[in-house]
């Protein structure tokens, strides 16, 4: 018998008594299957805003999702004063308004803000505890409550024309029904049912804000002075209203350039002829 046959018997045999084996043909001590992968280590899945805005007495929440972090923990850290505020979905810090959102079982560790003060400005960091940590920033940024008229400080109009006033409050209202906008002329709240009539009002309330337009129609020169739009949850906004009974203002400067530069001509011209009138002398 050759040796080429020899060993041929030989790998049939070893072939067949593997094959019998509980789990087939096995591996060797040291040697990786080829359908074992490396666990994934830990990571941001960096799809959220990084500033995030919210206004005085709102809810804020920071979005924060850590991908395969296994037995790991996500915490939350205000950068300021290096505080741990949650690990895991509990909060460590005796401010009722922080809390952890994490619907089970997605990868989504958010932080919320309750009633946000001036003070919650800041950096924000979601931790993920790994040899060594990583983190993420996020900045929390707080706007005053506040209403805004469209437009320029000074309103001008003719005489019997419309005087109309938007202003924007940029409260989210929840539920919206419950933010309402009252407009002052001087220290008097506007009375929509006067003897005057013509004077309206559109409101548009969403969680996004409220608009409120003022609309007087037939502008009289009484309708003239402060207007001030007043919101329930919101510092108020004014302007000067105009009622001119002639020209508009910018008619005006115009007609006043005009003037000046005539003026200047004339000076010029004058000017002009004192010198000639000198040298021929």
């Amino acid at each position: 018998m050759t040796t080429k046959m020899l060993l041929s018997l030989f790998l049939h045999c070893f072939y067949v008594t593997t094959a019998s084996m509980p789990g087939g043909l096995g591996i060797l001590p040291g040697v990786s299957g080829g359908g074992e992968t490396r666990a994934e280590r830990p990571y941001f899945d960096d799809v959220s805003p990084r500033n995030v805005s919210t206004v005085v007495g709102q809810s804020a929440v920071l979005r924060c999702r850590a991908k395969h972090i296994g037995n790991r923990t996500v915490s939350w850290m205000r950068k300021r004063d290096l505080h741990i505020l949650t690990s895991h979905i509990f909060t460590y810090t005796g401010d009722a308004r922080f809390s952890v959102l994490h619907p089970e079982p997605s990868d989504d560790w958010d932080l919320k803000i309750d009633y946000v003060q001036p003070r919650d400005a800041g950096v924000y960091e979601c931790q993920i505890n790994t040899e060594p940590k990583i983190n993420m920033a996020v900045v929390l940024n707080v706007e005053a409550a506040a209403a805004t008229i469209w437009g320029s400080q000074d309103v001008y109009v003719k005489k019997g024309s419309t005087i109309s006033l938007t202003c924007s409050v940029n409260v989210h209202s929840s539920p919206p029904s419950s933010a309402s906008v009252l407009w002052y002329h001087g220290n008097a709240v506007v009375d929509f049912d006067s003897p005057r009539g013509g004077i309206s009002l559109e409101t548009e309330k969403t969680e996004g804000g409220t608009t409120s337009k003022l609309l007087v129609t037939k502008a009289a020169l009484t309708d003239s002075g402060n207007y001030t739009c007043v919101p329930n949850n919101a510092h108020p906004a004014s302007v000067s209203v105009h009622v001119l009974n002639g020209e508009h203002p910018a008619a005006m400067q115009t007609s006043n350039r005009a003037s000046s530069y005539l003026t200047s001509q004339l000076s010029c011209a004058a000017f002009t002829y004192l010198l000639s009138s000198m040298a021929c002398r």
